[in-house]
């Protein structure tokens, strides 16, 4: 303890926050799966992330990451959300050079078709429904100096039940400094900000009359839902290498993180590397009501000459079922 009072006294501060009680926005914001972390690999360092990424899934974490991609990268991402989601998310980076970075991201949870039941009819009306979330983004990113990175990310949201949806926009910002000491690297990002969302469609229309004591004509009306904003997030990040070899290296990381809608965490993450093949992981989230510990591991191989990287992270919880990710990363 008393080597991280040294190091993240900003970390601390948060940690102490967590004392003050409950978050009184406790579930008031939407489009929850903008929180769903993206990636085997930061998934099993507990989502101690935004000062660690560097590749592809920088994009989810931290768009001043991307400036770290040498040319081209991709990334593929799949996890089966608690048994009942599909959540994928893919990635592609350019590096442009003086140009600076560019980055594509698309993130989907989907839902598979269920039948849709009434009081009347309880086995199933022959109608069927789907709901599915999408947010597609874009980012930017440059180095201000060979240790100062910067970057943007603009992203649309799109969540939709059956027939109604609700849209959106976000904003990521964030920034990566790394230092000559231990490559220690001190990050922040602010994500989806914006403005509040509110849902849509033709199964909010009605028919409406103004007079119940008179008969009126029934006028066409259509609903309106209230709006919800989106879950915004800061958190500061810091990263160094507990050791390096010429066979081994470990990195350790800590995220304080400050959401709108819940209490402020603290995410632990640490990696041990092989011979730059084999990475061990494990992971922990400091005031999770629900996630236990996170662990995984990560192959890197060549395949005709390019670097192929595979990842995968096991989260375990207390009551929910427990999260498996996959995760395929390419650099070329």
């Amino acid at each position: 303890m008393k080597t991280i009072k040294r190091w993240i006294p900003v970390a601390l501060l948060t940690w102490q926050m967590t004392a003050w009680g409950q978050n009184p926005n406790l579930g008031t914001s939407g489009a929850q799966f903008l929180k769903i972390p993206v990636s085997a690999r930061a998934a099993a360092m507990g989502g101690a992330y935004v000062a660690i990424c560097g590749d592809a899934t920088a994009p989810f974490w931290n768009p001043a990451g991307i400036t770290r991609v040498k040319t081209h990268a991709t990334h593929f991402s799949h996890t089966r959300w608690l048994d009942t989601f599909d959540f994928n998310a893919a990635s592609y980076v350019y590096n442009g050079g003086t140009f600076g970075t560019l980055a594509a991201s698309v993130t989907m949870l989907g839902v598979d078709q269920m039948e849709i039941t009434s009081e009347s009819e309880p086995n199933g009306t022959g109608e069927f429904f789907d709901a599915q979330d999408v947010a597609v983004a874009l980012s930017y990113g440059r180095e201000l100096t060979d240790r100062f990175r910067v970057g943007l990310t603009g992203r649309f949201v799109q969540q939709r039940i059956w027939n109604e949806s609700a849209k959106g926009v976000a904003f990521d910002v964030g920034t990566q400094y790394q230092l000559p000491f231990r490559n220690l690297t001190i990050a922040m990002c602010m994500s989806n900000f914006g403005g509040d969302m509110k849902y849509s469609g033709s199964d909010l229309g009605v028919k409406w009359d103004g007079d119940d004591y008179l008969p009126n004509r029934l006028v066409p009306t259509q609903l309106e839902t209230e709006t919800f904003a989106l879950p915004l997030n800061f958190a500061f990040g810091i990263a160094m290498d507990l050791f390096r070899t010429s066979y081994a290296k470990g990195i350790v990381a800590l995220d304080a993180v400050h959401p709108n809608d819940n209490k402020e965490r603290i995410h632990l993450g640490t990696e041990l590397t092989f011979f730059d093949r084999l990475a061990l992981r494990a992971g922990y989230k400091v005031n999770m009501d629900e996630e236990l510990w996170d662990v995984g591991f990560g192959v890197n191989a060549f395949s005709l000459g390019i670097p192929l990287s595979c990842d995968y992270s096991y989260s375990a919880y207390d009551i929910l079922p427990d999260v498996h990710r996959f995760s395929f990363g390419l650099s070329f």
